[in-house]
C-alpha cells in the first residue's frame, strides 16, 4: 500500500511538472501566461473560433513571417479578448483592447495594428489593462516557442 502511495505521489508531482514548465509560455509585464501557437496560415485563421471559454492564465501567439501591418477580427469568436501586436523585437507596438465576440461572419470588423507586427498575442479582455500595458513593453518568449 504505501509504495502505491508513493507512486501516485510521484506521478502527480511529474504531472505537475510537466504542466508548467515544458509547454508554450510567454511573459509579459511579469506576468506569465501558458499559450498555443499559431504558426501557419490554417492555425492563424482559426485562431480561437468556436470556443466558449479561456481559461485564465491562458492565451493564443500568432507567429508571422514578416513583420508587416496586422489585422485581426473576431470573426466566430465567442469570447471577449485582448488583441496585442508585437514588432520583430518583440515590442508591444499597438493594442486592441476589449475587443467584443463577433457573431456577424464576414462582416465583423478588423481590428488593425498601428504599426507593423510580427507577434500577435490574445489574452481574455482586461488582461492587458490589469497589467497596465504600454507600447513598447517587451515580450518574452519560452524555450519551446521556436521562430523561424
Amino acid at each position: 500500500m504505501r509504495q502505491a502511495q508513493i507512486i501516485v505521489g510521484l506521478a502527480g508531482l511529474v504531472l505537475a511538472g510537466c504542466a508548467s514548465g515544458s509547454g508554450n509560455w510567454v511573459e509579459l509585464a511579469g506576468e506569465r501566461y501558458t499559450v498555443e501557437v499559431a504558426d501557419d496560415d490554417a492555425e492563424r485563421a482559426r485562431g480561437l473560433m468556436f470556443r466558449d471559454v479561456l481559461p485564465a492564465g491562458q492565451g493564443m501567439l500568432f507567429l508571422h513571417e514578416e513583420e508587416e501591418p496586422q489585422a485581426y477580427w473576431m470573426k466566430n469568436t465567442r469570447i471577449p479578448l485582448d488583441i496585442l501586436y508585437f514588432d520583430s523585437s518583440r515590442k508591444l507596438v499597438s493594442q486592441q483592447r476589449d475587443v467584443p465576440p463577433c457573431t456577424a461572419g464576414d462582416r465583423c470588423p478588423p481590428y488593425p495594428s498601428n504599426a507593423p507586427a510580427r507577434y500577435v498575442l490574445e489574452l481574455n479582455a482586461g488582461e492587458a489593462a490589469k497589467m497596465k500595458l504600454e507600447d513598447g513593453t517587451e515580450i518574452l518568449f519560452g524555450p519551446g516557442i521556436t521562430v523561424r
